[in-house]
Protein backbone atom coordinates (compact mmCIF):
# COMPACT_ATOMS: atom_id res chain seq x y z
CA UNK A 1 0.00 0.00 0.00
CA UNK A 2 0.96 3.68 -0.79
CA UNK A 3 2.63 5.15 2.45
CA UNK A 4 0.28 8.42 3.01
CA UNK A 5 3.17 9.95 5.26
CA UNK A 6 5.28 10.45 2.18
CA UNK A 7 2.73 12.65 0.22
CA UNK A 8 2.66 16.68 -0.54
CA UNK A 9 -0.38 18.38 0.22
CA UNK A 10 -1.34 18.43 -3.37
CA UNK A 11 -0.58 14.76 -3.47
CA UNK A 12 -2.39 13.87 -0.96
CA UNK A 13 -5.22 15.68 -1.96
CA UNK A 14 -5.27 14.06 -5.32
CA UNK A 15 -5.37 10.54 -3.64
CA UNK A 16 -8.12 11.23 -0.90
CA UNK A 17 -10.63 12.34 -4.11
CA UNK A 18 -9.24 9.22 -5.40
CA UNK A 19 -11.38 6.81 -3.20
CA UNK A 20 -14.12 9.17 -3.40
CA UNK A 21 -13.57 11.62 -0.48
CA UNK A 22 -13.66 15.09 -0.45
CA UNK A 23 -10.34 17.52 -1.17
CA UNK A 24 -10.50 19.13 2.23
CA UNK A 25 -10.25 15.82 3.75
CA UNK A 26 -6.50 15.79 2.71
CA UNK A 27 -6.04 18.51 5.00
CA UNK A 28 -7.32 16.91 8.03
CA UNK A 29 -5.57 14.15 7.27
CA UNK A 30 -2.29 16.10 6.23
CA UNK A 31 -2.63 17.79 9.63
CA UNK A 32 -2.82 14.82 11.75
CA UNK A 33 0.22 12.89 10.15
CA UNK A 34 2.77 16.32 10.79
CA UNK A 35 1.35 18.24 13.13
CA UNK A 36 -0.10 15.69 15.89
CA UNK A 37 1.88 13.16 14.79
CA UNK A 38 -0.21 10.46 14.43
CA UNK A 39 1.39 6.76 13.31
CA UNK A 40 -2.04 4.96 13.05
CA UNK A 41 -5.53 6.41 11.38
CA UNK A 42 -7.50 4.99 14.73
CA UNK A 43 -5.35 7.78 16.27
CA UNK A 44 -7.34 10.65 14.18
CA UNK A 45 -10.64 11.00 16.05
CA UNK A 46 -12.21 13.95 13.95
CA UNK A 47 -12.70 11.62 11.13
CA UNK A 48 -15.37 8.90 10.57
CA UNK A 49 -14.86 5.44 11.53
CA UNK A 50 -15.71 5.00 8.23
CA UNK A 51 -13.11 7.19 6.48
CA UNK A 52 -10.35 5.48 8.73
CA UNK A 53 -11.04 2.35 7.79
CA UNK A 54 -10.88 3.41 3.87
CA UNK A 55 -7.57 4.90 4.65
CA UNK A 56 -6.70 1.63 6.60
CA UNK A 57 -7.61 -0.65 3.33
CA UNK A 58 -5.88 1.73 0.80
CA UNK A 59 -3.00 3.58 3.09
CA UNK A 60 -0.28 2.67 5.10
CA UNK A 61 1.88 4.70 7.80
CA UNK A 62 5.39 3.48 8.18
CA UNK A 63 5.65 2.35 11.48
CA UNK A 64 9.19 3.92 13.33
CA UNK A 65 8.98 2.49 16.82
CA UNK A 66 11.47 3.07 19.55
CA UNK A 67 14.05 0.01 20.48
CA UNK A 68 16.12 1.42 22.88
CA UNK A 69 16.47 4.93 24.52
CA UNK A 70 20.44 5.83 25.79
CA UNK A 71 20.69 8.70 28.13
CA UNK A 72 23.56 11.03 28.90
CA UNK A 73 23.47 11.54 32.56
CA UNK A 74 26.00 14.18 31.19
CA UNK A 75 24.05 16.66 29.23
CA UNK A 76 21.02 14.88 28.63
CA UNK A 77 21.77 13.75 25.21
CA UNK A 78 19.44 10.94 24.10
CA UNK A 79 20.49 8.22 21.58
CA UNK A 80 17.03 6.36 20.17
CA UNK A 81 17.42 2.74 18.15
CA UNK A 82 14.36 2.54 15.83
CA UNK A 83 12.83 -0.28 14.09
CA UNK A 84 11.37 -0.46 10.62
CA UNK A 85 8.03 -2.14 9.17
CA UNK A 86 10.84 -4.91 7.46
CA UNK A 87 12.86 -5.33 10.88
CA UNK A 88 15.64 -3.01 9.94
CA UNK A 89 17.34 -0.74 12.66
CA UNK A 90 18.37 2.94 12.69
CA UNK A 91 20.11 5.13 14.77
CA UNK A 92 18.61 8.88 16.02
CA UNK A 93 20.27 11.29 18.47
CA UNK A 94 18.69 14.23 20.45
CA UNK A 95 20.83 17.11 21.52
CA UNK A 96 19.64 19.78 23.59
CA UNK A 97 21.03 23.14 23.13
CA UNK A 98 20.34 26.20 24.19
CA UNK A 99 18.35 27.19 21.56
CA UNK A 100 16.34 24.15 21.15
CA UNK A 101 16.24 20.50 20.66
CA UNK A 102 17.88 19.20 17.68
CA UNK A 103 17.81 15.62 16.41
CA UNK A 104 20.18 14.02 14.70
CA UNK A 105 18.30 11.60 12.01
CA UNK A 106 19.57 8.53 9.62
CA UNK A 107 19.04 8.80 5.85
CA UNK A 108 19.98 4.95 5.15
CA UNK A 109 19.89 1.52 6.89
CA UNK A 110 23.68 1.13 7.00
CA UNK A 111 25.97 3.54 4.41
CA UNK A 112 28.15 2.61 1.44
CA UNK A 113 30.93 5.14 1.81
CA UNK A 114 33.37 3.35 3.72
CA UNK A 115 34.44 5.97 5.98
CA UNK A 116 37.32 4.40 7.89
CA UNK A 117 36.71 6.10 11.14
CA UNK A 118 32.81 5.39 11.57
CA UNK A 119 30.57 2.55 12.74
CA UNK A 120 28.08 3.10 10.03
CA UNK A 121 29.68 1.79 7.56
CA UNK A 122 30.14 -1.83 9.16
CA UNK A 123 28.20 -4.01 6.94
CA UNK A 124 27.58 -2.24 4.36
CA UNK A 125 24.64 0.23 2.58
CA UNK A 126 21.66 -2.36 3.21
CA UNK A 127 18.24 0.42 1.98
CA UNK A 128 17.67 3.84 1.38
CA UNK A 129 15.21 5.24 3.47
CA UNK A 130 11.86 6.75 2.71
CA UNK A 131 10.99 10.07 3.65
CA UNK A 132 8.31 8.97 5.51
CA UNK A 133 10.71 6.55 7.46
CA UNK A 134 13.22 9.83 7.90
CA UNK A 135 9.71 11.74 9.15
CA UNK A 136 9.24 8.96 11.68
CA UNK A 137 12.43 9.29 13.23
CA UNK A 138 11.71 12.88 13.97
CA UNK A 139 8.06 12.36 15.06
CA UNK A 140 8.78 9.09 17.00
CA UNK A 141 11.46 11.50 19.18
CA UNK A 142 9.27 14.36 19.70
CA UNK A 143 6.35 12.57 20.90
CA UNK A 144 8.73 10.43 23.39
CA UNK A 145 10.38 13.78 23.99
CA UNK A 146 7.14 15.95 24.66
CA UNK A 147 9.11 18.54 23.52
CA UNK A 148 9.16 20.30 19.97
CA UNK A 149 11.82 19.51 17.75
CA UNK A 150 13.66 23.19 16.53
CA UNK A 151 16.43 21.67 14.41
CA UNK A 152 17.17 19.03 12.55
CA UNK A 153 20.88 17.54 11.16
CA UNK A 154 21.32 14.75 8.76
CA UNK A 155 24.56 13.17 9.66
CA UNK A 156 23.21 10.13 11.07
CA UNK A 157 23.59 6.65 9.58
CA UNK A 158 23.39 7.24 5.50
CA UNK A 159 25.09 9.54 3.02
CA UNK A 160 22.28 11.76 1.97
CA UNK A 161 23.44 12.65 -1.35
CA UNK A 162 23.21 8.98 -2.26
CA UNK A 163 19.06 9.25 -1.51
CA UNK A 164 18.64 12.56 -2.00
CA UNK A 165 15.01 12.16 -3.51
CA UNK A 166 13.63 10.83 -0.56
CA UNK A 167 16.40 13.72 1.57
CA UNK A 168 14.53 16.26 -0.63
CA UNK A 169 10.78 15.44 -0.22
CA UNK A 170 11.55 14.65 3.86
CA UNK A 171 12.88 18.10 3.59
CA UNK A 172 9.95 20.01 2.45
CA UNK A 173 7.22 17.78 4.23
CA UNK A 174 9.40 18.83 7.39
CA UNK A 175 9.38 22.37 6.62
CA UNK A 176 5.61 22.31 5.45
CA UNK A 177 3.51 25.24 7.06
CA UNK A 178 0.44 22.90 7.56
CA UNK A 179 2.29 20.12 9.48
CA UNK A 180 5.63 20.50 11.75
CA UNK A 181 6.28 23.49 10.45
CA UNK A 182 10.52 23.48 10.90
CA UNK A 183 12.29 26.43 9.58
CA UNK A 184 14.49 25.29 6.83
CA UNK A 185 17.17 27.32 7.97
CA UNK A 186 17.58 25.28 11.10
CA UNK A 187 17.90 22.04 9.03
CA UNK A 188 21.74 20.69 8.26
CA UNK A 189 22.69 18.28 5.38
CA UNK A 190 26.19 16.42 5.72
CA UNK A 191 27.57 14.72 2.96
CA UNK A 192 30.81 13.11 2.59
CA UNK A 193 31.51 14.91 -1.13
CA UNK A 194 29.27 13.73 -4.03
CA UNK A 195 29.80 16.59 -6.68
CA UNK A 196 27.01 15.72 -8.98
CA UNK A 197 24.56 15.73 -5.66
CA UNK A 198 25.72 18.57 -4.37
CA UNK A 199 24.93 20.45 -7.37
CA UNK A 200 21.62 18.60 -7.74
CA UNK A 201 20.58 19.68 -4.24
CA UNK A 202 21.39 23.24 -4.63
CA UNK A 203 19.12 23.86 -7.32
CA UNK A 204 16.29 22.88 -4.97
CA UNK A 205 17.23 26.17 -4.11
CA UNK A 206 16.18 25.52 -0.04
CA UNK A 207 17.84 27.46 2.59
CA UNK A 208 19.52 24.33 4.49
CA UNK A 209 23.13 24.56 5.48
CA UNK A 210 25.48 22.05 3.92
CA UNK A 211 28.18 20.61 6.07
CA UNK A 212 30.73 18.51 3.95
CA UNK A 213 32.51 15.48 6.03
CA UNK A 214 36.70 17.33 4.57
CA UNK A 215 38.12 15.53 7.65
CA UNK A 216 41.76 16.39 5.77
CA UNK A 217 43.45 19.22 4.22
CA UNK A 218 44.76 17.40 1.10
CA UNK A 219 44.10 13.92 -1.21
CA UNK A 220 46.42 11.60 0.21
CA UNK A 221 45.15 12.25 3.82
CA UNK A 222 41.86 11.74 2.88
CA UNK A 223 42.19 8.83 0.72
CA UNK A 224 43.11 7.20 3.97
CA UNK A 225 40.27 7.89 5.91
CA UNK A 226 37.26 8.30 3.39
CA UNK A 227 37.45 5.74 -0.08
CA UNK A 228 35.17 8.64 -1.81
CA UNK A 229 38.08 10.34 -2.03
CA UNK A 230 39.73 8.22 -4.73
CA UNK A 231 36.85 8.90 -6.85
CA UNK A 232 36.36 12.59 -6.41
CA UNK A 233 39.28 14.92 -5.49
CA UNK A 234 39.20 17.94 -3.18
CA UNK A 235 39.31 20.38 -5.74
CA UNK A 236 36.10 19.12 -7.70
CA UNK A 237 34.36 18.43 -4.10
CA UNK A 238 34.89 22.20 -3.13
CA UNK A 239 33.78 23.80 -6.68
CA UNK A 240 30.58 21.91 -6.16
CA UNK A 241 30.55 23.99 -2.33
CA UNK A 242 31.45 27.34 -4.10
CA UNK A 243 28.41 26.82 -6.52
CA UNK A 244 26.03 25.94 -3.80
CA UNK A 245 26.76 28.57 -2.08
CA UNK A 246 26.69 30.55 -4.49
CA UNK A 247 22.90 29.34 -5.68
CA UNK A 248 21.85 29.74 -1.72
CA UNK A 249 23.85 32.47 -0.36
CA UNK A 250 23.91 29.85 3.03
CA UNK A 251 27.50 29.52 4.66
CA UNK A 252 29.05 26.62 4.29
CA UNK A 253 30.32 24.06 7.64
CA UNK A 254 33.35 21.88 7.28
CA UNK A 255 33.09 18.73 9.29
CA UNK A 256 37.07 17.54 10.86
CA UNK A 257 36.89 14.69 12.98
CA UNK A 258 40.51 15.04 13.97
CA UNK A 259 42.44 11.70 14.76
CA UNK A 260 45.30 11.57 16.58
CA UNK A 261 48.69 10.85 14.70
CA UNK A 262 46.40 11.57 11.28
CA UNK A 263 45.32 14.80 11.02
CA UNK A 264 45.99 16.67 13.83
CA UNK A 265 48.95 18.22 13.82
CA UNK A 266 49.93 21.87 13.06
CA UNK A 267 50.87 21.27 9.28
CA UNK A 268 47.69 19.73 8.88
CA UNK A 269 46.11 22.70 10.09
CA UNK A 270 48.19 25.69 8.26
CA UNK A 271 47.03 23.62 5.52
CA UNK A 272 43.96 23.21 6.16
CA UNK A 273 43.47 26.91 6.35
CA UNK A 274 45.10 27.68 3.25
CA UNK A 275 42.52 25.26 1.44
CA UNK A 276 39.76 27.08 2.85
CA UNK A 277 41.43 31.39 2.40
CA UNK A 278 38.31 33.00 1.12
CA UNK A 279 35.74 31.00 1.70
CA UNK A 280 32.71 31.62 3.79
CA UNK A 281 32.68 28.95 5.95
CA UNK A 282 32.85 27.55 9.32
CA UNK A 283 35.14 24.60 10.29
CA UNK A 284 33.47 22.45 13.07
CA UNK A 285 36.80 20.14 14.58
CA UNK A 286 35.26 16.75 15.70
CA UNK A 287 37.69 14.78 18.37
CA UNK A 288 37.26 11.15 16.87
CA UNK A 289 34.67 8.92 18.76
CA UNK A 290 36.88 5.25 19.00
CA UNK A 291 35.21 2.50 17.05
CA UNK A 292 35.67 -0.93 18.64
CA UNK A 293 36.28 -2.19 15.15
CA UNK A 294 38.97 1.04 14.29
CA UNK A 295 42.44 1.86 15.36
CA UNK A 296 41.82 5.55 15.41
CA UNK A 297 42.29 6.78 18.68
CA UNK A 298 40.92 10.55 19.92
CA UNK A 299 43.55 13.12 20.39
CA UNK A 300 44.46 15.09 23.30
CA UNK A 301 42.22 17.56 24.15
CA UNK A 302 45.05 20.22 24.06
CA UNK A 303 46.05 19.09 20.69
CA UNK A 304 42.71 19.95 19.15
CA UNK A 305 42.47 23.48 20.43
CA UNK A 306 46.09 24.24 19.37
CA UNK A 307 44.56 23.18 16.19
CA UNK A 308 41.38 25.12 16.16
CA UNK A 309 43.99 28.31 17.48
CA UNK A 310 46.10 27.83 14.42
CA UNK A 311 43.41 27.98 12.15
CA UNK A 312 41.54 31.28 13.65
CA UNK A 313 45.14 32.76 13.33
CA UNK A 314 45.08 32.25 9.79
CA UNK A 315 41.67 33.64 9.51
CA UNK A 316 39.65 30.79 9.56
CA UNK A 317 36.63 30.53 11.49
CA UNK A 318 36.68 27.52 13.39
CA UNK A 319 35.25 26.01 16.83
CA UNK A 320 35.47 22.66 18.70
CA UNK A 321 32.17 20.54 18.76
CA UNK A 322 30.68 20.32 21.95
CA UNK A 323 30.97 16.80 22.84
CA UNK A 324 27.62 15.63 23.87
CA UNK A 325 26.57 11.47 25.05
CA UNK A 326 30.37 10.66 25.45
CA UNK A 327 28.89 8.47 28.50
CA UNK A 328 26.84 6.50 25.83
CA UNK A 329 27.28 4.75 22.28
CA UNK A 330 28.19 8.43 20.92
CA UNK A 331 29.71 7.51 17.57
CA UNK A 332 27.49 7.08 14.68
CA UNK A 333 26.59 3.48 14.62
CA UNK A 334 27.83 2.41 17.17
CA UNK A 335 23.99 1.27 19.11
CA UNK A 336 22.90 -0.16 15.87
CA UNK A 337 25.91 -2.11 15.77
CA UNK A 338 26.24 -3.54 19.40
CA UNK A 339 21.95 -4.26 18.54
CA UNK A 340 23.24 -6.72 15.49
CA UNK A 341 26.05 -8.20 17.15
CA UNK A 342 23.58 -9.24 19.99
Amino acid sequence: MKDIRGFYPGELKTEIESIGEKPYRAEQIFSWLHDKKAGDFTEMTNLSAALREKLSENFSIAPVRIVEVQKSRLDGTQKYLLSLADGNVIEAVLMRYRYGNSVCVSTQVGCRMGCAFCASTLGGLVRNLESSEMLGEVYAIEKDLGERISHCVLMGSGEPMDNLENVIRFIRLLGDPKGHHMSLRNITVSTCGIPEGIRRFAEEDLPVTLALSLHAPDDETRKKLMPIANKYPLKEVLLACDEYFKKTGRRLSFEYSVVAGVNDNEQEALKLARLLHGKNAHVNLIPVNPVTERHFKRPDRREVEAFQKTLVKSGINATIRRELGSDIDGACGQLRRKYLNT
